[in-house]
């Protein structure tokens, strides 16, 4: 694709296309998403798409410049997913415990294409708005602006990459995935405590834990680290607005009786 974005108001195509329907931003990346589940990344081709679409492909470049365009709305509407069905409740570890496991589950749910996209930063509409989101309950929460950034940062880089490593596993063909998984019983299990003690002792935990994603408990580790980073910082673990800096007088308004 090339340079030939059409401003969104003159976007849509005014005749339907071959198939009945007309084209908007939000269907080409529907049928992007689609097509990259079936045919992984050779599916971001304007010949592929235009045919999947029923039009002509140069009618494509009325809404994107070129396929990673194409691949950052992609990524921007895996986020906009996420965000679509995540209500806050209050609780800061609570929402964001349920945010990572949503942002998970969505590129479980799309696993070529969360590979593809984890690492992109969009700068679109769904990006921005979860990353205003995500700052918001950890101001609210008493971090300070540079707490929390940090704690964005580990919370949404640990969200994708596991997101994107999970789906990498999910994307193997079946038996290829069942045969690495029963790894940990056919090879680990069965290392001797002569040579192996550690693993040894511990082989019966690793069958056990080792075939499913530690995405969860990771989540909680990060958590709980951050709770306790937000105890040292003396601002406790409820949900407050940001402490603004008292004046010397206001505390001498706030002790009069």
């Amino acid at each position: 694709m090339s340079e030939r974005v059409v401003p969104a108001a003159g976007r849509q195509r005014r005749r339907p296309t071959k198939q009945g329907v007309v084209l908007s931003e939000e269907l080409i990346v529907e049928t992007a998403l689609r097509l990259i589940e079936e045919h992984g990344a050779d599916a971001l081709s304007v010949r592929r798409l235009g045919r999947a679409l029923g039009a002509d492909p140069s009618s494509l470049y009325r809404y994107f410049e070129h396929t990673d365009d194409l691949m950052l709305a992609i990524a921007d509407e895996l986020i906009g997913r996420t965000l679509r069905t995540w209500r806050p409740t209050g609780d800061w570890r609570a929402d964001l415990r349920d945010l990572g496991l949503r942002i998970h589950a969505g590129a479980l749910a799309h696993p070529r294409a969360a590979v593809l996209s984890a690492h992109r930063v969009t700068g679109r509409t769904h990006e921005i708005q979860a990353v205003e989101t995500i700052l918001g309950v950890l101001r609210s929460t008493g971090f300070p602006d540079a707490d929390a950034v940090r704690v964005y940062h580990a919370f949404i880089d640990q969200a994708l990459a596991y997101g994107a490593l999970d789906s990498a596993n999910t994307a193997l063909p079946k038996p290829a995935r069942e045969a690495e998984a029963d790894v940990w019983r056919t090879t680990y299990a069965r290392l001797p405590a002569a040579t192996h003690p550690n693993i040894a002792a511990t082989a019966h935990h690793l069958v056990a834990s080792m075939r499913g994603s530690s995405y969860p408990a990771a989540l909680e580790l990060l958590l709980t680290a951050a709770g306790a980073r937000l105890a040292e910082l003396g601002a406790g673990s409820h949900s407050t607005p940001p402490v603004r800096h008292l004046r010397d007088t206001d505390h001498e308004e706030a002790e009069r009786p």
